[in-house]
């Protein structure tokens, strides 16, 4: 009889050891954990940063982005790698001669990076970003003369970005976000200007 009586002390025992081995695994585990890849969309603004009356020129920045995260405890750490494009541009003409046309135009962007962040709730995560950026810009020139062929000339500039923004969970693998960052890529010389870029990011991701 005291045999068949500690058994069920046995099992007990054995259910809460097992419990005890799983909690610190499940601890390191947790909404915001594991790989993810993006689908970005949104705001963007390309200015001189010396000029502090220029405006710019704004477009549409779309792309993507993969990254990867380990959470522990409701901090998060990620790194994360992009590519993006824009619709960002600017048109000129007569700036040499009559009938002439130079556009200059926002290429491709490049970004490699980590972020910090902090789950607020199951559903929620804030976070800061940093990272370095390289981003091509694309310049077009015509005289305009019959059988003139156009000059292109395509500069990679290297900089770094910062950023912050949301994330919020729509499912166990889904996710929505909001981010702004800003970018910034240092004087020009051949523009003589102090090149900085900002956006309003938008995005949708599922995580593996």
């Amino acid at each position: 009889m005291r045999k068949l009586a500690m058994v069920p002390m046995v099992l007990g025992s054995a259910a809460a050891f097992g419990a005890m081995l799983a909690t610190p695994a499940l601890a390191q585990d947790g909404p915001f954990n594991g790989p993810r890849v993006e689908a970005l969309a949104g705001y963007d603004n390309v200015k001189d940063g010396g000029d502090g009356d220029s405006e710019g020129r704004s477009g549409f920045a779309y792309g993507g982005l993969l990254g990867y995260d380990i959470q522990r405890g409701n901090t998060v750490f990620g790194v994360e790698g992009e590519i993006t494009d824009a619709t960002t541009s600017t048109r000129s003409y007569n700036e040499i001669v009559a009938g002439d046309r130079l556009s200059v135009d926002a290429g491709r962007d490049l970004y490699v990076g980590g972020r910090v962040g902090y789950a607020i709730s199951p559903l929620a995560l804030l976070y800061a970003k940093a990272g370095y950026t390289n981003a091509r810009v694309e310049s077009r020139y015509n005289s305009g003369a019959t059988g003139s062929s156009e000059l292109v000339d395509k500069v990679n500039l290297d900089g770094f970005r910062l950023g912050a923004g949301l994330e919020y969970n729509i499912s166990p693998s889904a996710f929505v976000k909001g981010e702004y960052r800003y970018s910034h890529y240092g004087k020009l010389d051949d523009y003589d200007i102090d090149l900085d870029r900002h956006q309003l990011m938008a995005g949708v991701g599922v995580r593996f």
